[in-house]
């Protein structure tokens, strides 16, 4: 195997828990990418206005966030994660199965916005523990984590794109005249973002023609798995109160892993169940108590808040990019034809994939600093070349696939790097998965607003702005993760700051 032996045995002993963590941000990915595609056709069945109906992408990202922040609450104990893990898998089979029986904008949105506090917890709650079970090995299957959103944000397209309307599917006297808008608005939202669409006109009464809910409820039946394979966890860990057997010990998971330390027979999964108190990872409300402010130095907050300003302006890129590419194409001086440049978000999309399949073997032999200095270097020269070529439509495309794979393993590259200079003792998961959303969330309305006064090559130059300070905020990063002070040798090992290692064989000590 390409890597060595201690990693892949430490990778078997935690096989079920991780592949379950895969398989949870896959239904992440499933979540995220659907409603661009779908949005004109949940448009007819809630027969809505385009304003209205875009509404639910804003319901959906805010509610995202807010539960990457609130994430970190359920951290306490390998039981609260996993519970909270089911809840939020079975709660996106649900709301794929709910989706096509929602026939107001209203109810569409609250269960959108139900989906985002789910994706949320999925996102903080995923990273979180594979960084507690992987500590310095975690880099590869951070990779692999993140791999597996990309994978399912480009399979919910693919489920939908069947059962979309190929015509107005809200039938009335105006239809012929607004079915010729439709490709062209289509490509506007893909993939999650409502872009600018005031100016388009559609029927919003008659009789409602779409087969979009069958789309939802394949979804639905394949995401159905993930919970189910985080049920087998938890009863496999004994933590299902009805399913426990009368052997059970008279301590709990979590004290019982606390009070013995577990022999190298016993499964890794059975032995992180205790309370992971000196590993930090506390939610962001929990972060920002002034307990956790005594004693630590500038730099350590300088390492959280400028980790997550890179992460603000990459994710920032990633979402601003994918949601105005083929707005900036279809206009002048490019003015590719609307079915081509209907292609690049989903180049974009799936070079980020690819990006970040290759990036699984790579991790293992490359750091996780050198990784994120050559993805913001990569981000910033192809912005440069894209300004220069501007004119080029064939560069255009070269430039998108480009800046999708150098974009593709920022974030868990980030994540592993920020994590091992602060000892794995910090709130950087949490801080970082928060500062990420926020980014996605803020510059693509900031871009939108922008190309929207300035015309749209601001679009290229917003982008290289946000390389630029990208790249910036990462030097600051080098700079303080310099300052950070090292972690003393003699440090007594029943000291309550000594962080929550592992030892050779994958088990956590004090």
């Amino acid at each position: 195997m390409w890597w060595d032996e201690r990693v892949s045995a430490r990778f078997r002993r935690n096989l079920q828990p991780t592949l379950t963590y895969w398989s949870v941000f896959f239904s992440f990915g499933l979540c995220i990418a659907f409603l661009g595609p779908t949005l004109l056709d949940l448009r007819c069945q809630t027969q809505s206005s385009l304003s209205q109906i875009t509404w639910v992408f804003f319901s959906q990202q805010f509610c995202l966030l807010l539960g990457s922040c609130l994430g970190g609450v359920f951290k306490r104990t390998l039981s609260q994660s996993l519970f909270a893990l089911f809840a939020s898998s079975l709660a996106i089979s649900l709301v794929f199965a709910i989706i096509p029986l929602c026939h107001n904008v209203v109810v569409l949105a609250v269960v959108m916005a139900v989906a985002g506090l789910a994706m949320g917890c999925i996102d903080t709650i995923s990273n979180m523990q594979l960084v507690k079970i992987y500590q310095k090995d975690s880099a590869i299957f951070l990779q692999a984590l993140h791999f597996f959103v990309g994978f399912g944000a480009l399979l919910s397209p693919l489920i939908a794109d069947p059962f979309l309307s190929d015509t107005n599917c809200i039938l009335s006297n105006s239809t012929a005249n607004a079915s010729s808008n439709l490709p062209h608005i289509r490509k506007s939202l893909v993939p999650h973002h409502p872009g600018n669409l005031s100016h388009y006109d559609l029927p919003m009464k008659g009789m409602v023609v779409t087969r979009v809910s069958y789309a939802f409820w394949i979804m639905a039946l394949i995401n159905l798995p993930v919970p189910i394979a985080v049920f087998f966890l938890l009863y496999k860990e004994r933590m299902v109160p009805c399913f426990n057997s009368s052997s059970r010990p008279l301590l709990s998971a979590d004290e019982l892993a606390m009070e013995t330390r577990p022999t190298e027979k016993d499964d890794l999964s059975a032995a992180v169940q205790r309370p992971h108190a000196a590993g930090g990872h506390d939610d962001l409300f929990s972060c920002c108590q002034s307990k956790n402010f005594r004693g630590a130095s500038y730099t350590y907050f300088a390492v959280h808040i400028t980790g997550a300003l890179v992460l603000f302006m990459t994710d920032g890129i990633v979402g601003e990019y994918s949601g105005f590419i083929y707005s900036y194409a279809v206009e002048e001086p490019l003015s590719v034809v609307h079915k081509v440049a209907g292609y690049l978000p989903s180049l974009f999309w799936g070079f980020i994939t690819l990006g970040r399949l290759i990036s699984i073997p790579v991790s293992y032999r490359m750091k996780p600093a050198t990784m994120v200095f050559i993805n913001v270097v990569g981000v910033l020269i192809t912005f440069l070349l894209l300004l220069i070529f501007s004119y080029s439509v064939v560069f255009l495309f070269v430039g998108t696939a480009s800046l999708g794979l150098f974009l593709s393993s920022t974030f868990p590259s980030m994540l592993a790097y920020t994590e091992d200079i602060l000892q794995y003792k910090g709130c950087a998961t949490t801080v970082l998965v928060t500062g990420a959303g926020i980014g996605e969330m803020v510059l693509q309305l900031l871009v939108g607003s922008i190309i929207h006064d300035q015309g749209s090559y601001s679009f290229l130059v917003c982008g290289m702005i946000f390389g630029g300070l990208a790249f910036t905020f990462y030097a600051f990063l080098l700079f303080f993760h310099r300052m950070y002070p090292k972690p003393s040798s003699d440090m007594d090992d029943a000291s309550p700051d000594k962080p929550a290692v592992m030892d050779d064989t994958g088990q956590y000590q004090r």
